[in-house]
C-alpha cells in the first residue's frame, strides 16, 4: 500500500515527482515567511490555505487508521502478539516522554529564562487565553479515557478522534480475525478501500507546498518576527532543548536499535517539512504510516503504534510543558520548591498524554496543567501566548521524529521489521 495511486508498472514517474516534494514545501515555507514579514495583511489573508490543507489531510486520517489496523490485525492471526505490541508501545512511550519532561524541567531550572522579568499576573490581559483555559479546565484524566469510547460507531469518524477510531479498528480487526476464512471477502474489501484512500492522500499531498505557504504566512503575518525577540530566551531554551533531545536521545535510541539516524531523517524528510510547515504533525501522519510500512514495518505494528504515538508519545510537547511552566513561575516570581516541581512533573505525566497532534494542543495542555496544580497563576499564560505558534514548530518536529523512531524501534523489538526492506536505514548495512 503506497501513496502512489497507480499500478506497480507505472510507479517510477510519480515517485520521481515525489522526490522533489520536499523542495517545493521548503520553497512554500520560505515564501510564507517572506510574505508574512513584508506584507503582514497578505500573510493573514493566505492563512486559509494552510487550514484547508490540514482539513483535507484530517478528513483522511480516520479511514486510513481504520483500514490499516483492521486489515493488519485480521491478517495477523495472533491476538496475543497484538497485545504485546500495545504493551511494549505504552512502556516505550512512558519511558521516553518521562525523560523528555525531566530534561525540560532540568534545563528550565539551569538556564532560568524567566528570571528577572518580574511580571505581575494581575496586570495581564487574560482574555486572549480564556478559551484555552476553559478547554484545559474541561480536561480530566477520567474524561480523557472515557472519551476514547465513541458515542456511536459512525461518530468516531465524524469527529475525527484518532483514539476512538483506533479502538473501533482494534475491535473490528479482532472480530474479523476470529471469523477466519469467512472474513476473507471483508478483508479484501478493506484492503481495496485502503489502496484508494492512500491514492487520495497522494493527490492531496501535492498541495503541501501551498498549505505550508499559507500556514507560515499566517503565523508570521499575525504574530510578527518581533515576538521572537521579546521572549527570545524562552524560545531559544525550548528550541535548543528539543534539538539536543532529537540528536542525543532519539539519535541514541535509533542507533542502539541498529538504525542509521541520519538516514531515517532523510527517509522522512518530506513529512518532516510538511509537519513543520503546517505546525501540525497530523498533516504528516498518512505519509508516515505509508513510509513505515514501505520500509519494512509490519502493517499491524504501524497501525497500532503510529496513531497511539500521536496521543501518548509527544516528546516535544513534554519538553515545552516543563520549560514553559517553570518559565512562567520564574517570570511571575512564583517560588516553587523541589517537591512542588516534582508534583508538577507528576501532573504532566498525565496531562501530556491528552495532547493530540494538532496546532495549539500543547497550549491547551499547559493551561490544563496550571489549572490542576493551582500554583502558577493561569493568567500568566498570556505572557507566552504571542510566541506559542512559533514554539509549535519545534514541538511538532520533535513529536514527529519521536514517533518515527518509536515505530521503527518497536517494530524491530517485536521482530516485525523486514530487514531486507529496511536495509536503506539500517546502520549495519550502510555504515553507522
Amino acid at each position: 500500500m503506497h501513496l502512489n495511486p497507480t499500478p506497480a508498472p507505472g510507479e517510477d514517474a510519480p515517485k520521481k515527482k515525489r522526490d522533489t516534494l520536499y523542495l517545493q514545501v521548503l520553497f512554500g515555507i520560505g515564501a510564507g515567511i517572506a510574505v508574512g514579514h513584508f506584507r503582514p495583511d497578505w500573510g493573514v489573508a493566505v492563512g486559509p490555505l494552510g487550514d484547508g490543507f490540514i482539513k483535507l489531510i484530517k478528513m483522511l486520517i480516520a479511514p486510513i487508521i481504520f483500514t490499516t489496523v483492521v486489515a493488519g490485525i485480521a491478517g495477523m492471526g495472533d491476538l496475543k502478539r497484538l497485545g504485546r505490541v500495545g504493551v511494549k508501545s505504552l512502556i516505550y512511550f512512558e519511558i521516553v516522554t518521562t525523560l523528555a519532561l525531566v530534561i525540560g524541567l532540568v534545563v528550565a531550572n539551569v538556564f532560568a529564562p524567566g528570571v528577572g522579568m518580574h511580571v505581575n499576573p494581575a496586570s495581564l490581559d487574560a482574555k486572549s487565553v480564556a478559551s484555552y483555559v476553559n478547554q484545559g479546565h474541561a480536561q480530566t484524566t477520567v474524561g480523557f479515557f472515557l472519551n476514547i469510547i465513541p458515542k456511536t460507531f459512525v461518530g468516531a469518524f465524524a469527529d475525527g478522534e484518532i483514539l476512538q477510531v483506533l479502538l473501533l479498528a482494534l475491535l473490528f480487526g479482532c472480530a474479523l480475525g476470529r471469523l477466519g476464512e469467512y472474513a476473507r471477502p471483508v478483508i479484501t474489501f478493506v484492503n481495496d478501500i485502503a489502496r484508494a484512500i492512500f491514492g487520495i492522500v497522494w493527490i492531496v499531498t501535492r498541495l503541501a507546498p501551498v498549505g505550508a505557504f499559507g500556514a507560515m504566512g499566517f503565523t508570521i503575518g499575525k504574530y510578527g518576527l518581533h515576538a521572537l525577540v521579546s521572549l527570545g530566551q524562552l524560545l531559544l531554551t525550548v528550541y535548543a532543548t528539543c534539538a539536543v533531545f532529537i540528536l542525543v536521545v532519539l539519535g541514541s535510541i535509533a542507533r542502539a536499535a541498529g538504525f542509521n539516524f541520519w538516514r531515517v531523517l532523510k527517509y522522512v524528510k518530506e513529512e518532516i517539512l510538511i509537519a513543520v510547515g503546517t505546525s501540525s504533525s497530523e498533516a504528516a501522519l498518512p505519509g508516515l504510516m505509508d513510509k513505515m510500512e514501505r520500509i519494512g514495518c509490519s502493517r499491524p505494528v504501524v497501525g497500532v503504534v503510529v496513531p497511539a504515538g500521536y496521543s501518548f508519545n509527544l516528546d516535544g510537547t513534554c519538553i515545552y510543558l516543563t520549560c514553559a511552566a517553570i518559565f512562567l513561575a520564574q517570570a511571575t516570581d512564583t517560588p516553587m520548591t523541589l517537591a512542588q516541581q516534582i508534583g508538577l512533573l507528576a501532573v504532566m505525566l498525565i496531562t501530556s498524554k491528552g495532547a493530540a497532534g494538532v496546532t495549539g494542543s500543547g497550549f491547551i495542555v499547559l493551561a490544563a496543567t496550571l489549572e490542576s496544580t493551582g500554583k502558577i497563576p493561569v493568567a500568566a499564560l498570556a505572557i507566552v501566548f504571542g510566541i506559542d505558534r512559533f514554539m509549535s514548530e519545534i514541538r511538532t518536529l520533535t513529536n514527529f521524529i519521536g514517533n518515527t523512531v518509536g515505530t521503527l524501534v518497536i517494530a524491530r523489538w517485536e521482530g516485525a521489521l523486514d530487514e531486507s526492506k529496511a536495509g536503506e536505514i539500517l546502520a549495519k548495512k550502510r555504515g553507522a
